[in-house]
């Protein structure tokens, strides 16, 4: 740009200046502007039109865009959910004559993870710094005043971005550098805001308040008490689990409704939609808490007519969490104070309603239930039953509530009663029957007389505006009508925004007991919603206590069971002392994945308080869930499919305990048949000698069966295949023993490979099952070796013993197809390599 910059231009450059991380949005008169390298990012975004604006005479055009003020909530939206930070600076005065620019300010500045309008998702801001135990870590959700704090190591650091997902992260420079990679890969969208170590003094807590107050300025909502999070009072839930487990989201985008929490969710309000994805994520362990949570389930199960009429009293609540923010924060406009007044309404019902239940935690939630009616009360006597949108146009507020208004508004009433008269007076005296009295905001009240007419114009009319087939006119009698009319427009208008602003801090003043009753109706929402899937999916109350035990009866998966059109095959489940780790053989497709998924889930579920889908389920608490299913290459990591297996399996095997349930599929199938499978048999032994978790093991490798009798703890079970005239069906039921078969050629077929394809694999099955191991020639090698080393009476060299020994293992094993091949082409590899040595003759 030239050095010469009109004024406004200059005032805009200062602004950029301080705000150059954002988006700026100038208000010029009834629109935003964006200029600039902003305008080009706003006009692709939001895709409205680039055009350009020259400051001044002979001044470069710079790239502009804009928008109407009033369309502000309808394009914010779009570019906050793309990770962009927007500041919005608006005029602080009207216009006045003479003076060459209006004085504004950057009022807020709106980034991903302070957008609290939005309610279609929950928007999380967190900060983090390095603390004396760890990473300190603060978090809240700004449009519910949800606000958390907590000390963390990486891995709980780790578990906390899982499980709450920030839009926004405000992390102290000095621990960028350690854990931006990681964050990252967890999420790769998430806002990163690096601060000083200055900007961190006081902690965390005080870091997101600051960040809130700098960019909120005078709309800064209120937060909730900071509540101290206590993670070891909750089942422990690690990323990978929380994933692989599709809590609250599918694992495969397209399924929306493939998840538990879909499942679940029939609340009816959003303060119980989020407090049930909280309880879905921090399942308790004390089975004590479960149970009194189980108890209120159950009550309201079985008391089916209290239970809708409690769901219909819930589907009038509106989300009182956020309309609070909005009241807080100054920017509740009448509608949402209506809205919250229509929820308060039915507050008495509830507790009235609350009152023919006997279980403990419902008593409880009776006796500290606020009905909040003097809030009630004040919002009936105030507010209009229909209000307007905005607050600053009049129409808000009831008849009686202010004298001076009641007036203003009688005279305002005569003067449209007045204005009739003149119209009528003056049709009269000009004899002009057309003659009409308008009004509009440029030129106040007029006389419009159309053309034919104007010669009958009085010589006291004063000519204002001239049309196209009329002309309008004033009188000193209409002007000082105008000026008195006018001025108790404007004044009701004054004092009824006045008189809203009151009232919306009437109501901002108890903000602590809306916060409470609202977090007691999150509570009875979720409540109703479990009791209300008990009843709609047949589930039942488990049995939940400490001892070490999970026995399930007919068992479902609840979110297949749900999904699947034909019938749920049910499992039984029993793990205990004697039997903890269940290895789980048979074919793909079988069963297996889906059994070892709804043991988990049943086991979460019935530590959440929720009724589970069995026959009968008891429930020995566990201290964490951990799930190993399949695994992807994390190329940002440097790591292939087999390292992330082998990472993810240590981190249970370091951290799981006696009272962790463990989920294992496929353990050792990322590498070589060989190695696999020993890694698999050492993974077994470690579990079963040194933790003793409560353990599902699915495998492909047969040859782990033979453990069975071996090690302690391990039990096998198989998916059950039926051969029916040369087919084979699938029955889904996991009964006791090792499957024979894999019969992967048959999944082949389904899975659609050529004809061709499948008959000439089933001839080489066939041909190779056939073959006895001892024909095998590697076999004749070695004895026949065996025999030389006899003859001579010479000793078996240690490494020619192991592998006579492994060969003999195979020959007397059940094994004969494709992987007894794959294990003695390895170990005719070894042959080979001792017979270079000169070790085997």
């Amino acid at each position: 740009m030239s050095k010469k910059v009109t004024p406004a231009l200059k005032q805009y450059l200062e602004f950029k200046k301080k705000y150059s991380d954002a988006i700026l949005m100038f208000r010029m008169g009834d629109f935003y502007e964006m200029f600039f390298e902003d305008a080009e990012v706003a006009a692709r975004e939001l895709e409205i039109a680039l055009t350009s604006r020259s400051f001044g005479k002979g001044g470069q055009k710079a790239p502009m865009c804009g928008i109407p003020y009033h369309a502000l909530e309808s394009y914010l939206p779009k570019l906050v959910r793309k990770g962009y930070k927007v500041a919005i600076c608006e005029q602080l005065e009207e216009p006045k004559p003479g003076k060459k620019v209006v004085e504004r300010g950057v009022v807020r500045v709106i980034t991903p993870g302070t957008y609290f309008e939005d309610e279609s998702e929950d928007r999380f801001l967190m900060a983090i710094t390095r603390g004396g135990d760890g990473i300190e870590a603060a978090w809240a959700e700004l449009s519910s005043g949800d606000f958390y704090y907590a000390s963390v190591d990486e891995e709980g650091l780790e578990s906390l971005l899982a499980k709450f997902k920030p839009k926004e992260l405000i992390v102290e420079e000095g621990l960028a550098g350690e854990v931006e990679k990681r964050i990252r890969e967890l999420l790769p969208e998430l806002v990163l805001e690096k601060k000083s170590r200055e900007f961190f003094e006081g902690g965390a807590v005080s870091a997101l308040e600051r960040f809130v107050r700098e960019t909120q300025k005078d709309f800064s909502p209120r937060l909730k008490e900071p509540k101290k999070y206590k993670g070891l009072d909750y089942v422990l839930i690690d990323p990978q689990t929380q994933k692989n487990l599709e809590i609250l989201e599918p694992i495969n985008d397209r399924l929306k409704g493939a998840t538990l929490f879909s499942v679940l969710n029939r609340t009816k309000t959003g303060m119980g939609r989020r407090l049930l994805k909280f309880w879905l994520l921090h399942p308790l362990k004390s089975p004590r808490e479960i149970n009194r949570r189980l108890d209120a389930v159950e009550e309201l199960k079985e008391s089916f007519f209290l239970l809708d009429e409690l769901r219909e009293l819930l589907s009038r609540v509106y989300d009182l969490e956020r309309l609070l923010t909005k009241v807080t924060s100054g920017m509740a406009n009448p509608k949402e104070l209506a809205a919250l007044r229509s929820s308060l309404k039915v507050l008495p019902k509830v507790k009235e309603l609350l009152k023919g239940f006997s279980c403990e935690l419902l008593r409880e939630t009776e006796s500290e239930f606020d009905t909040l009616e003097d809030v009630y009360c004040e919002l009936e006597r105030v507010l209009v039953e229909n209000p307007p949108y905005t607050s600053k146009e009049g129409g808000l507020i009831k008849e009686g509530v202010s004298k001076e208004l009641d007036e203003l508004r009688e005279i305002k009433e005569k003067g449209e009663k007045l204005i009739k008269e003149i119209e009528e007076r003056e049709r009269e005296r000009t004899g002009i029957s057309s003659l009409k009295v308008g009004y509009n905001n440029v030129f106040g009240y007029y006389i419009e007389v159309s053309k034919p007419n104007l010669h009958l114009v009085p010589k006291d009319y004063v000519r204002k505006q001239t049309l196209v087939n009329a002309e309008r006119f004033v009188t000193p009698e209409l002007k000082e009508f105008e000026e008195k009319v006018l001025s108790a427009k404007e004044r009701i208008e004054q004092i009824e925004y006045q008189l809203f602003c009151q009232l919306r801090s009437f109501v901002s003043k108890r903000a602590n007991r809306i916060t409470k009753t609202a977090e007691r109706l999150a509570l009875l929402d979720v409540l109703q919603s479990l009791a209300k899937v008990a009843i709609e999916r047949g589930y039942t109350r488990p049995e939940v206590d400490n001892d070490y035990a999970i026995e399930i009866k007919e068992g479902k998966h609840p979110v297949l069971e749900k999904l699947l059109e034909e019938e749920f095959i049910p499992n039984d489940t029993l793990l205990n002392q004697r039997e903890f780790l269940l290895i789980i053989t048979g074919p793909n497709m079988g069963g297996k994945s889906v059994y070892l998924r709804q043991t988990a889930l049943i086991t979460l579920m019935a530590q959440v308080g929720s009724f589970v889908p069995a026959k009968r389920a008891k429930i020995g608490v566990v201290d964490r869930i951990f799930t190993r299913v399949g695994a992807a290459d994390n190329l940002s990591r440097g790591l292939s499919t087999f390292m992330m297996e082998m990472v993810e399996t240590a981190n249970i095997l370091k951290n799981a305990t006696s009272k962790s349930l463990v989920i294992l599929d496929e353990i050792g199938r990322g590498t070589s048949t060989y190695d696999g499978m020993s890694i698999a048999r050492a993974v077994v032994e470690f579990i079963s000698s040194k933790i003793k978790a409560k353990s599902l093991f699915a495998t492909h490798y047969h040859e782990l069966t033979e453990l069975e009798g071996k090690v302690e703890g391990v039990k096998n079970l198989h998916a059950e295949v039926e051969e029916v005239n040369s087919e084979v069906v699938f029955t889904h039921r996991i009964v006791p023993g090792a499957s024979q078969k894999s019969y992967g050629v048959h999944v082949a077929r389904l899975a659609g490979l050529p004809d061709e394809v499948i008959q000439r694999a089933s001839q080489i099955l066939s041909e190779l099952e056939g073959k006895k191991v001892k024909e095998l020639p590697l076999f004749r090698v070695a004895q026949e070796s065996k025999l030389n080393y006899q003859k001579e009476e010479t000793e078996l060299p240690n490494e020619v013993e192991a592998v006579l020994r492994e060969i003999n293992r195979v020959e007397i094993s059940n094994t004969t197809p494709l992987e007894a091949l794959m294990i003695l082409a390895k170990l005719k590899e070894r042959v080979k390599e001792l017979k270079e040595l000169k070790v085997w003759k």
